[in-house]
Formats: C-alpha cells, structure tokens, sequence
C-alpha cells in the first residue's frame, strides 16, 4: 500500500515559463504573470528631451514663412488700391527672380549648368502660359461679389498656412518634389487659388499677369530658396529670417497699426509661448515599455 511520506497529498506544480506559442500551460491561467514579468518594464526610453534654444530656433521657419505670406498680402492690398501699377510689379517679378537664381547658384552645391538652364526654360514656358492665360483669370470671377471673394481668399490663406510643410521634408533638389503629400498639395493649390481671385479683381491684362506671375513666384520658388539657404548655413537661415521679419513688420506698420500688433503677437507667439508650451508638457510624457508590447523583428544578414 502507498504511502505519501512528507503528508502533502497536492502533486508538484510546474514552474511557469512565458511561451510565445503553443498555447496554455498546464496549471496556469492564459493571462497569468509571475513576478519576473516586469522585470523588463521600461520607461521613457524613446522620450525625446528637448532644448528650448533649439526649439525657438526651429520654430524660426514657421515666423519666417507667416513674413513671406504676409509680404504678399501686401503686395496685393497695394496693387489693389492702385499704389503699385503694372511696371513696378513687373519689375519686382524680374528682382525675385533673378534673386531666387543667384541664391540657388551661390547654396546648391548640385546645381549644374544643364540643369540651370533646364529651369530657364520651364520658367520661359510656365510665363508665356501665364500671359496668355491672363484674360481669362481677368474675367473669371466677373459675377462673384468682391465681399466674397476677400471672405474665401482669407480662408484659403489660412487653410495654405495651416497644411504648408514647414519642415520641408518634401523638397529634394531645386525645384523637385520627393512625394508631397495630400497635406501640400492642398495647400500649395489653396495658395494658387487665392492668387486667381485677388487677379481677377483687377482692371488690365498686365495687371493680371505681374501679380499671377509674383504670387506663384513665392509660393513655388519662396519654399524652395529659404530651403536651400537653411542647409547651406544655419546662421545665414537665422540672419534672413530675422531680416524678413523686421522688414515686414516695417510695412505691415505702415499699412495699420492694429495688424502691426496682431503680427507681431502672432510671431511671438509661435517662437516664444509654443516653444515653452512643448517644453513644459514634456514633463507629463510617460512612455511604459516591456514585454508586452509587440515584439520588433530583427535580422542579421550576412554574407
């Protein structure tokens, strides 16, 4: 007859393992964890700690672009009200552009003779279209109250900024896109657009013409220059910008003191109080780690 020696009449349980497969273990329930389980836990492993110098400094692009767009707010206001006519818009078209060409030349270090002239011809092309399409933007929104068009011109201007690739992640050699996204495809053509319905409000041909053909010169070729100026040095980056604003904001005072003080409370706003805002929530960030989360694949090729 058998006995049990030690009196203990339960059998040995088994030690639990983790399996990643095979289903349950016998004894054990299918979510149970021993005291080995978070062992592995970590915490803020991938949480990025950010400088404030550095993200003023970054936030500089977004100043920078909202100096740009509002320097063609202003652009339009003064032709609008006949302060700017067809010859000083023609010349301030050919300034920019032979600018925006010597600033390439002088930062891209890639930038060929073939290509240089490969972009010539695309500009001679992309105006001659522009001019021969000029008397049809000139009429195009004829039966369009003005109140309606400065309300939808306003929102399309807000919806350029709010979608525009600050980063420019998209720009890849002068003058090429590597795969915008939906985000800048909207906002560049809410841009294009916008520039239509300021042309259509005014009275000649030429007219049309100079403000399209300066309208689409920022908005193609602007992103692309401050781009190139960027990488070639980050100071000179922060000198432009610095400049840009401080010209903007001299013209902008000079149209009306009260969108004075509206943009300069936008610029410290976005280089200032965001900054400090992303610093400060920082501190709130948890990440947990461990061994439940999904496990990373990782392979060794050799040869």
């Amino acid at each position: 007859m058998d006995t049990n020696i030690s009196g203990d009449s339960s059998p040995t349980r088994p030690k639990w393992r983790k399996v990643a497969y095979g289903g349950m273990q016998p004894g054990f329930d299918d979510n149970h964890t021993d005291e080995t389980f978070l062992e592995d836990m970590v915490m803020n492993a991938n949480v990025v700690k950010r400088n404030i110098l550095k993200v003023m400094q970054d936030s500089v692009s977004i100043s920078q672009y909202l100096c740009i767009v509002s320097l063609v707010v202003l652009v339009w206001t003064y032709t609008l009200r006949s302060t700017l006519n067809e010859n000083s818009l023609l010349l301030l078209d050919i300034s920019l552009l032979g600018s925006g060409f010597l600033i390439l030349l002088l930062t891209e270090e890639m930038l060929s003779l073939n290509l240089l002239l490969h972009y010539v011809l695309n500009v001679s092309f992309f105006t001659t279209g522009l001019y021969v399409l000029a008397p049809i933007y000139q009429t195009l929104t004829r039966s369009i109250s003005s109140d309606s068009i400065w309300a939808v011109t306003v929102s399309l201007l807000l919806l350029h900024l709010f979608l525009h690739d600050y980063s420019g992640s998209t720009i890849r050699a002068p003058g090429a896109l590597k795969n915008p996204n939906l985000t800048s495809c909207i906002s560049l053509n809410a841009s294009i657009v916008a520039s239509v319905f300021i042309a259509s409000r005014l009275p000649s041909r030429l007219h049309v013409f100079a403000i399209m053909l300066f309208s689409l010169q920022v908005f193609l070729f602007a992103p692309l220059v401050t781009y190139c100026i960027k990488k070639y040095s980050f100071r000179l980056h922060l000198l432009f910008s610095f400049g840009l604003m401080a010209v903007t904001l001299a013209f902008v005072y000079s149209l009306h003191c009260l969108l004075f003080v509206l943009l300069v409370g936008m610029l410290v706003f976005v280089n200032v109080v965001c900054p400090y805002w992303l610093i400060r929530i920082q501190e709130y960030k948890f990440e947990i780690n461990g061994p439940w989360d999904e496990a990373k694949l990782c392979f060794d090729i050799t040869d």
